[in-house]
């Protein structure tokens, strides 16, 4: 198994500290790896950051910052093109963005060296199945609905044709159509 690198070995407050400084824009990389050790030394931790340790940490933060930032961008698009929408294509498109992420995450766990831990993978499969889940729930009240919505119209097609004088076979027949019964 991989050793822990000098960055995630620090304590939890120690740090928040260093993110806070790789996230001022007037601190340098090599001023946040002096600080941090400087604190590490007073706290009279033995384990110091190397400054490439720090270099990979902000590159990853980074990356990090630039995916969310994208999602953020992407959600606002596609919620201000389908703000409109019914409510359905608002939740496929989060099933689907949720999916992805899905996948990505497997994929990603399956290119590591260690193996994937069990309790990992089986909390990737139980969200898999509970969005698969909900998206067959979404679909099946879709289709109630339409299914319902035909029978309206189905039904205000034959009072409207019986109150204008269609023959009962003639009215059943248009009624079948709507109701895709033909």
């Amino acid at each position: 198994m991989a050793r822990a690198s000098s960055i995630e070995r620090l304590p939890q407050d120690i740090l928040e500290q260093l993110q806070t400084l790789l996230r001022d824009p007037r601190v340098s990389q090599l001023d946040a790896t002096a600080q941090i050790n400087g604190i590490l030394e007073q706290t009279g931790i033995d384990d110091r950051v190397s400054k490439s340790a720090v270099n990979r940490y902000a590159v990853k933060m980074q990356e990090v910052g630039a995916k969310l930032q994208q999602s953020r961008e992407l959600a606002e698009m596609w919620i201000g093109k389908l703000g409109a929408a019914p409510q359905g294509q608002v939740g496929k498109l989060l099933n689907e963005i949720i999916r992805t992420m899905a996948f990505d995450t497997a994929m990603h766990m399956s290119e590591g060296e260690d193996p994937v831990a069990p309790k990992m993978l089986s909390q990737l499969a139980l969200a898999v199945q509970r969005l698969e889940s909900a998206a067959n729930m979404n679909e099946e009240r879709e289709k109630q609905i339409r299914k319902e919505m035909a029978q309206q119209a189905a039904d205000a097609a034959e009072e409207s044709l019986r109150g204008q004088g269609m023959s009962l076979e003639a009215v059943d027949t248009i009624k079948k159509q709507i109701l895709g019964l033909s």
